[in-house]
């Protein structure tokens, strides 16, 4: 298609919500934007004295057919938007590594006796969700320390209390024994409800909880349990304990800082739920050279938030995001309530935005060390000195 014919299609663009494609001349599909008013939008890529960084300017340099999709909102443009980045990979996209293999927690809370378990799926069958972690070890991480003050089952036979003899897990108190019926199905759903609590950053009302199950037991003589339930409460104090940080916030908070290098940008997020550090993840994002901030947050921000199954009331971000009111709305309509997006100039927010960036740098500089001491890397660069 020549470009008589792109200034054409340009023309015939309606001034309406929608989502555009940049293709090449081989049909391939260059690019996916979103866009208030598609004829303002993708007029812009091509008009005269337009300041575009130098990978837009290669894109368009190869675009060769521009597709559209009309939406009735900026909401749904976002939604369609994130679709066909999934579908597609676009080349010209800032887009997360690996996305679509994030490793999730579940917990399927209408089964009997439920357990805790890793899982690549979301899956709309009321079961809950937590995550994304960046990594299969990161989540199975997270799945020995809840291992490790929980006593739920980690077997998946079918439970029905008449097995003869328990399993190693039992005897050494990290599973309650429900094969054996030696826990009623309200103490055991009472375990569960503490492990959502705690993966919810609700931590001190899981020690209120220990505390008072611990007393009851102790005033009923049963010393045994009184003492099971101490250990259980010393080793939530000890992880909470682990979770304090040095900036004081309050309340729910993603917080997200990013380094980049080259066409590559190392995303750091801080989960802080009750004023504590509950959980940190890293992200790489591809696609990032020549890409100004902003567009790597706001890549990022809409491409992690599609797949995330819990989102705090507030996020706290190291560079601002295009189109702030349309992701708070879309945000609000995931999370069924008010979603802020905020980038701290000052006080303890700018603070923790801060130690979340150097935490990114740190990350990134470590990466880049272990992918120099890769075998392949440290060949190569014994066959260039040679």
């Amino acid at each position: 298609m020549t470009r008589s014919l792109i200034t054409e299609q340009l023309k015939q663009l309606p001034d309406v919500p929608g989502v555009y494609l940049m293709r090449s001349a081989d049909g391939d599909i260059l690019y996916v934007g979103k866009a208030a008013s598609l004829r303002h939008r993708v007029r812009s890529y091509f008009s005269p004295g337009q300041k575009l960084s130098p990978k837009t300017r290669r894109m368009v340099a190869r675009v060769n057919d521009i597709d559209f999709f009309i939406t009735s909102s900026e909401q749904e443009a976002l939604i369609l938007e994130l679709n066909l980045i999934k579908q597609h990979h676009p080349r010209y996209n800032v887009q997360l590594k690996d996305d679509k293999t994030f490793p999730y927690l579940k917990i399927d809370t209408s089964e009997t006796w439920p357990g805790v378990w890793i899982t690549r799926r979301l899956e709309e069958n009321g079961g809950r969700y937590f995550g994304p972690f960046a990594s299969a070890k990161s989540v199975r991480q997270t799945l020995k320390v809840l291992k490790g003050i929980f006593p739920f089952r980690s077997c998946s036979k079918a439970i029905t209390g008449t097995d003869p003899r328990p399993c190693l897990e039992y005897h050494i108190g990290h599973c309650l024994g429900p094969c054996i019926s030696a826990v009623s199905r309200e103490e055991y759903a009472g375990v569960i409800r503490q492990v959502i609590l705690f993966l919810e950053g609700k931590q001190e009302k899981v020690v209120r909880e220990l505390q008072h199950r611990m007393e009851k037991a102790a005033q009923s003589l049963d010393f045994e349990k009184a003492a099971s339930i101490r250990d259980q409460l010393q080793a939530v104090n000890r992880t909470i304990e682990g979770q304090e940080i040095a900036t004081r916030v309050r309340g729910e908070q993603d917080v997200i800082a990013f380094a980049q290098d080259k066409d590559r940008a190392y995303v750091q997020v801080f989960f802080i739920r009750g004023g504590k550090l509950t959980g940190r993840e890293s992200f790489m994002v591809e696609g990032a050279r020549d890409e100004e901030p902003l567009q790597i947050m706001t890549g990022f921000i809409k491409q992690f938030y599609s797949r995330a199954p819990n989102i705090p009331p507030l996020l706290l971000l190291q560079h601002p995001v295009e189109d702030a009111a349309t992701i708070e709305n879309w945000l609000r309509s995931k999370r069924g309530a008010s979603v802020h997006i905020r980038v701290p100039q000052r006080g303890s927010k700018k603070q923790l935005v801060t130690i979340v960036a150097r935490n990114a740098e740190q990350g990134l500089a470590q990466l880049k060390v272990k992918q120099l001491a890769a075998p392949a890397v440290l060949s190569a660069a014994m066959e260039e000195i040679k």
